[in-house]
């Protein structure tokens, strides 16, 4: 079966064209609205990784990034809220604790939506969760900076580090209760749709039973860190969607360009060492960057004045492009970008 028959790939491409790409302007502005959430969890595509003892699909890598660029293409903001859901599912997956059983399950059906809040880790040696031990459990204090699916997320997987230098990662309810209160919904350039908020917390209670993950800092850290290296699938989706609305002829040449580069990135992404050749996916993803920017500029181009109207794709995907040049940003995937950028536009640069 190829890529494109996978029956999941399908159901990506049904919800894409039918649902998401036709309300994506009106989502832009207006919030991504719990139907399109409703969707998402009736397709199977939140148990894409998921085990199939559990409901999930379990399905090749290849065909995640498939789905991804689709969804990421269709409606950047929908994409970005369901996105989270598929760490969680990897990390229970790999847990051999209680709260495997009690919620590997639902997630992998879809019957429940999880959001993330671990991103300050890369932080790391700045602390801005700490966890500390009480008798049943543990209690987390401080703030995560950015979460994001708040109002649509069901469960939240909480990481904080403890005064061992353990990372230690848990469930909980996402919604306000003692201990965890939210910011108001940030007003950004793009993807403010996606319903993204702070958390503040003030020794919130999270018993021992919803521990997934419990493990020295420099183990998790050493897993984590090759990841933002790699070129990720929803600048290509971003970049496609771009290329739809210029003239072929223009068209043609960036299309070709970026599945060179595709198909370079997603090689090493199959690598079987994921820290190996470091500088050239950092090269690859600043490529890719420098292509979604292309293409989305292209498209504003191509639109004209009318490309600067809030209800216009160009302009929404060129806000969207900006985003993903620092999502999942860290120092490292930084340096290499601006470095490349400085190398391409510089004095030197042709």
């Amino acid at each position: 079966m190829t890529i494109a028959a996978h029956p999941l790939v399908a159901r990506a491409r049904e919800l894409a064209d039918g649902l998401l790409s036709p309300a994506a302007e009106r989502v832009d502005q207006e919030g991504v609205p719990a139907s399109h959430i409703e969707a998402v969890k009736r397709s199977g595509l939140l148990g894409l990784n998921a085990p199939v003892a559990y409901g999930g699909s379990a399905a090749p890598a290849a065909v995640a990034r498939e789905t991804a660029e689709i969804l990421a293409g269709a409606c950047c903001s929908t994409w970005f809220v369901q996105t989270q859901h598929h760490t969680p599912v990897l990390t229970l997956a790999g847990s051999g604790l209680p709260v495997r059983e009690r919620l590997l399950g639902p997630l992998a059906r879809g019957e429940l939506l999880s959001g993330v809040a671990y991103a300050h880790l890369r932080s790391y040696p700045r602390v801005p969760v700490r966890v500390r031990r009480e008798v049943r459990g543990w209690l987390f204090s401080g703030t995560v900076p950015w979460y994001t699916g708040w109002g649509l997320n069901d469960v939240l997987m909480l990481a904080g580090v403890t005064e061992d230098d353990e990372v230690l990662f848990a469930f909980v309810e996402a919604r306000e209760q003692p201990g965890l209160r939210p910011s108001e919904p940030m007003r950004l350039a793009a993807l403010t749709a996606a319903r993204t908020v702070s958390l503040d917390l003030d020794d919130l209670r999270v018993p021992d039973e919803a521990v997934a993950l419990r493990t020295p800092f420099e183990e998790w850290a050493a897993t984590d860190r090759p990841r933002p290296r790699n070129a990720g699938p929803a600048v290509f989706g971003i970049a496609e969607a771009a290329l739809a609305l210029v003239a072929e002829e223009y068209a043609a040449g960036l299309r070709d360009r970026l599945a060179g580069i595709r198909s370079r990135a997603y090689a090493l992404a199959d690598h079987p060492v994921p820290s190996e050749h470091a500088e050239e996916r950092l090269a690859l993803r600043a490529e890719a960057f420098a292509l979604m920017r292309a293409a989305t500029t292209a498209a504003v181009v191509a639109g004209g004045g009318r490309a600067m109207s809030l209800d216009h794709r160009a302009q929404r995907l060129a806000r969207e492009g900006l985003f993903l040049l620092v999502q999942g940003q860290t120092s490292e995937s930084r340096t290499a970008h601006l470095r490349a950028l400085a190398e391409r536009h510089g004095s030197g640069g042709r």
